[in-house]
């Protein structure tokens, strides 16, 4: 070992500390104290641990071996960064592999003790934990944080300032949700509703943040009763005209971290929870007199269904990220071969066509912007070590989106930049029908997405081809990019696949095609659910697209599609040219009609 070898002198460090706690298993999960999808650089500790960059992932490290777990979005990059690590990867939901509880209860020797940092694991996870190291006569030791210890350089807490989303982007006042909230409570008879989600807290108190990166939320937790609401953060964040705003809305605040404190004196209470999102200390800092009421936040469906508001806002949202996104595609198309180009500036590029609408406020993620093989890696981020220089053949796949005060965007298009094979039209043609299929669904009402993944994968299936993720998510209302309960998947995962699809629902329809060393094929538009007929066979219901960019024509083989497909590309291709041609240049103009032309 030398110290060229970062993540095994770090993995040697933090054996050291186990084996000094009499820790024999010590799991590091890519979370926060909220269960937040994405974590701020404070909270980067298996990236820290195992050098996999990805948004997901579980570390699990013995004495004699660590492992990391990740689902198939991430499966190329993983196998490439941890090559040499002393990291073994276990491919989530592949035949064969178990999952982290399954190696842990395989793993765990008699009397043994199984750690982690209880803030960063949800309840429910703990729990299984713990009743494993229990099966073994053993103990789970959650108190403390380990890498903390070893992590020498660590970065900061984020304490990044907060702003008020007035109503007239939010949709509904603050008082007005805190009602809701409140009646769903006394229905279930709940005294108190322990809050921990940074997308429902923010949703819920109208207010925004920059606490992680491209999800505008606060860190904080929030406790509500029928008469009072408590957010605990950060309070030297606050202005004086937001602390006026709290106290107008009767919000008191409390320092961030003593909600472990206060939640000890929750004594003979019913509490609503979520265990599979508020975390283990907390959920067992309760007093043992609590009633738990374990079942998932009113507020997740509340800010899934969009308000009226909501809805026009976001699709004038989609119309600015539509001008941008389309400027950008002309210029590539217009430049390709005679200037270089490469992923890092054809980003940036499409950045600054963003930046130019009006509030615009930041990227909702980190660009994808993949050229040829890098495609095939669904959450590529180019580096400079990595950057690509594109040229005038093969595909590129952008990924992209925008928070604007009107709205979160989420667009993929995949472009052929000259030449291309019969086999890489096949596939790009294929992935377009399964789009065009899933949009124009025609549902009776109690559909879940579990039900519609097949009109996407159809097209795929039918070539004995797939992609190792879901088809679809729910997007948040200037939040985080990915948003439940609604969602397109095909497996069933626990209770994630229950979410009917509602009225004012968005949902991505991203359907794509990644072969590795070769390229990655993705078309991604947002499907916002409407009313359709009703008559005595009940409620249907329907999509309309709200995403606004040409389908690469020049990737098109019109002779793979059915006229009906061809109907439809040619319908969404003019809403396109309709909505987006009094935006553009003269020049841009001319080349967006050749690019939404019927065919």
């Amino acid at each position: 070992m030398t110290m060229t070898d970062p993540v095994r002198v770090r993995l040697a460090a933090l054996r050291a500390q186990m084996a000094e706690r009499g820790i024999d298993i010590y799991v590091v999960p890519t979370a926060d104290f909220h269960g937040s999808e994405y974590v701020g650089e404070y909270f980067k500790a298996r990236e820290y641990m195992t050098g996999f960059t990805g948004s997901a992932g579980t570390a699990v490290i013995l004495q004699d071996e660590a492992g990391l777990w990740t689902d198939g979005r991430y499966f190329i990059q993983a196998a490439k960064q941890l090559e040499g690590s002393g990291v073994t990867l276990y491919r989530m939901g592949e035949e064969g592999v178990c999952t982290v509880t399954e190696f842990i209860r395989d793993k765990l020797k008699e009397n043994g003790c199984i750690g982690c940092d209880g803030r960063v694991l949800c309840a429910k996870t703990g729990e299984e934990y713990r009743k494993i190291a229990e099966e073994r006569h053993g103990a789970l030791k959650a108190e403390e944080d380990l890498v903390d210890l070893i992590w020498t350089d660590r970065p900061p807490l984020s304490k990044e300032p907060v702003f008020l989303l007035e109503e007239k982007y939010a949709g509904e006042s603050i008082d007005a949700k805190l009602e809701k909230v409140r009646e769903q409570m006394k229905a279930e008879h709940a005294d108190s509703h322990i809050l921990s989600s940074l997308y429902d807290i923010a949703w819920l108190l109208n207010v925004r943040g920059n606490d992680i990166a491209y999800v505008p939320v606060v860190l904080s937790y929030l406790l509500l009763t029928e008469q009072t609401c408590i957010w605990f953060l950060q309070e030297d964040i606050l202005t004086e005209d937001q602390k006026k705003y709290l106290l107008d809305h009767q919000i008191t605040t409390r320092p961030y971290a003593s909600v472990y404190e206060y939640v000890k004196t929750l004594h003979d209470q019913t509490i609503w929870l979520d265990k599979e999102i508020v975390n283990y200390k907390i959920v067992h800092a309760l007093p043992e007199d609590a009633k738990l009421l374990c079942k998932q936040n009113p507020t997740e469906m509340l800010k899934a269904v969009k308000n009226p508001v909501e809805i026009k806002n976001t699709i004038a949202a989609h119309i600015k990220d539509g001008v941008a996104f389309t400027k950008f595609m002309y210029w590539l198309k217009t430049h390709i071969g005679k200037e270089t180009i490469t992923e890092i500036s054809a980003s940036d590029y499409l950045e600054e066509r963003r930046r130019e609408q009006e509030h615009f406020i930041e990227l909702s993620f980190d660009t994808i912007c993949a050229y040829g093989a890098n495609g095939a890696m669904m959450h590529y981020a180019a580096t400079p070590q990595s950057n690509a220089t594109i040229k005038p053949e093969g595909f590129l796949l952008v990924d992209s989106g925008g928070h604007y005060l009107e709205g979160t965007t989420d667009i993929t298009r995949t472009m052929a930049l000259g030449p291309i094979s019969a086999e890489m039209k096949r596939h790009f043609t294929a992935v377009c029908r399964a789009n065009l299929n899933l949009a124009d669904a025609k549902f009776l009402y109690g559909c879940k997405g579990i039900n519609l993944d097949i009109l996407a994968r159809e097209p795929l299936w039918s070539m004995e081809l797939d992609y190792k993720c879901g088809t679809g998510h729910g997007v948040g209302h200037i939040l985080n990019v990915h948003e439940g309960p609604n969602a397109f998947r095909w497996k069933q995962r626990g209770n994630d696949d229950n979410a009917v699809l509602e009225a004012g629902m968005i949902t991505t329809d991203e359907p794509g095609v990644y072969l590795e060393g070769a390229y990655g094929i993705r078309t991604e538009n947002e499907l916002l659910c409407r009313q359709a007929g009703k008559n005595e066979y009940g409620q249907f219901m329907c999509f309309e697209t709200i995403t606004y960019a040409p389908i690469d024509l020049d990737a098109i083989d019109a002779d793979e599609m059915s006229r009906k497909e061809i109907e439809l590309l040619n319908q969404y291709h003019k809403k396109v040219y309709d909505t987006l041609s009094p935006y553009m240049t003269e020049d841009e103009n001319r080349w967006l009609k050749e690019y939404t032309r019927a065919i």
